[in-house]
């Protein structure tokens, strides 16, 4: 099936310490082969990884200084892509150039733009000054196998922790009691937000609320084309929620498309033991192999063509699809068909 993807976008290509001062890292990004490395400068470029002699990983060969040796037959390329050596002639073909793209580090992501270079606007890239906090976190870039619009789905649809994660959150179906409200704002941020009121303390502030009913909340925050942030929190019942005296947990769960079938998807977690164990079960153990049996399920066919049953809690979801398929025909200055509604 071939993949359509929203190009004017920020994507995230990899935490920032994935990269090294000397290290070459490769990913798979919207179906094509990336080069990334930090220069001299302390700045990021990103290239396309295959060299155009003989189509060579460039990965496969050698940094001398902010230039990628082809471990093949030695061509040399720059930030840019445009080779500035052949070994073997003082004449450099105009043809001997790689892809590269804008990318850009913030709060401890390298962001890049795969898109019109021209519109690539820094201001743009979502918010998330939370992970400028110094206090330390372990942050984990996993590939999954399947289509990233179904993780998507996943995280603006969290009553699935009542069965998917039964076991680990332990909610005891405090979500099904509560309200959930799913929207797009007039920025075409999608938001999907539960409370529940009068109900017990979530896991995480369990010690600090024993004994208490609370207010619990959950919201999720989506900026296409899968860039979304998280906050839990939970407040002594009928405190507002800027006095409680629990801090509420806020993450990045970001996804970057790798193939028509495969996702990276970045998250992070307190350090320790016990908190890093927690994150692979939630994540790795039960959110993983549900969403490839999805994927598997689906095969090559598309979403929409399935006819997929519509619950009320799929509101923020398909509002988040209703807003790729547009600004994706929008980009191709095609009319939008819109999804269905939710029921």
């Amino acid at each position: 099936m071939e993949e359509r993807y929203l190009m004017n976008a920020w994507y995230m290509a990899a935490w920032q310490e994935e990269v090294g001062e000397e290290a070459l890292l490769a990913r798979t990004l919207l179906e094509q082969p990336w080069l990334l490395y930090r220069t001299a400068q302390g700045d990021y470029a990103m290239i396309h990884d295959r060299c155009p002699h003989r189509f060579a990983p460039l990965s496969r060969g050698k940094r001398i200084g902010d230039v990628i040796a082809c471990g093949y037959h030695g061509l040399r390329f720059d930030r840019t892509g445009k080779c500035v050596h052949n070994p073997f002639s003082d004449r450099i073909s105009p043809k001997a150039v790689v892809k590269s793209l804008p990318v850009v580090a913030r709060h401890g992501i390298l962001w890049f733009w795969p898109g019109d270079p021209e519109k690539a606007d820094p201001a743009s890239i979502p918010d998330f000054t939370i992970l400028d906090d110094p206090a330390p976190m372990v942050r984990t870039a996993s590939l999954m196998n399947a289509h990233y619009e179904l993780l998507t789905d996943n995280l603006l649809d969290l009553s699935h922790i009542e069965f998917v994660h039964e076991h680990s959150f332990q909610s005891g179906g405090a979500l099904l009691q509560g309200q959930h409200k799913g929207y797009i704002d007039n920025e075409g941020v999608v938001w999907s937000c539960w409370t529940v009121e009068d109900t017990t303390p979530p896991r995480f502030a369990a010690a600090q609320l024993a004994g208490q009913r609370v207010d619990r909340w959950t919201t999720m925050r989506w900026n296409a084309p899968s860039v979304l942030y998280l906050e839990v929190g939970a407040t002594p019942h009928g405190v507002p929620r800027e006095e409680s005296p629990v801090r509420p947990l806020r993450n990045p769960h970001i996804i970057t498309p790798s193939t028509h079938a495969s996702c990276y998807y970045f998250y992070n977690c307190i350090p320790g033991a016990e908190s890093e164990a927690f994150a692979r079960r939630i994540f790795e153990e039960e959110d993983r192999p549900m969403l490839e049996a999805v994927q598997q399920r689906m095969g090559d066919q598309e979403f929409w063509s399935q006819q997929p049953l519509i619950l009320n809690v799929d509101a923020g979801a398909i509002h988040a699809r209703q807003q790729l398929i547009r600004l994706k025909k929008a980009e191709a200055g095609e009319g939008a068909r819109e999804a269905p509604a939710a029921q």
